[in-house]
């Protein structure tokens, strides 16, 4: 009994926890941004038009992906790297993984040089990197949305 109650308790802060978040949350903040000589530019830059297309048209994929409660972005540029964070909060579970896949990527089904964008869907939430793979800004984002979402 004691343990039921244990892992109860457990499940319900690791759901109260995933569900309590927020974009701003997941966002990078001034001060997590990599050293490199980075600005934050306004509306999107994104690496490929798939990506920004799905972040400004949302609302026409939103029979396929779920409705999108909010959305941000996020916008950088320095000498040697430049590109958008995309975030979503959808109404319920994101839906569109296979549907996001092929915008993305087409028929390889994967990043590649030309379409190197990654995403992550957890729950309600949906985060697109539309940054070179070897972007510091990517690995830290990438780093601070995983360890939210887990």
């Amino acid at each position: 009994m004691k343990i039921t109650i244990t892992l109860s308790t457990l499940f319900l802060l690791f759901t109260t926890n995933l569900f309590s978040q927020t974009l701003a949350d997941l966002k990078l903040k001034p001060k997590e941004i990599p050293k490199g000589g980075y600005m934050v530019s306004d509306g999107n830059i994104c690496i490929t038009p798939q990506a920004c297309s799905f972040y400004n048209d949302i609302e026409t994929y939103s029979n396929i992906v779920g409705t999108v409660k909010s959305k941000a972005i996020q916008s950088f540029k320095s000498k040697g790297d430049r590109g958008s964070i995309m975030y979503f909060e959808f109404d319920h579970v994101f839906k569109g993984d296979r549907f996001l896949q092929g915008l993305l990527w087409g028929k390889d089904g994967q990043p590649t040089a030309e379409h190197p964008e990654e995403y992550v869907a957890k729950g309600r939430f949906l985060v697109i990197w539309s940054l070179q793979p070897d972007s510091p800004l990517r690995e830290k984002s990438e780093t601070k949305v995983e360890a939210i979402l887990e």
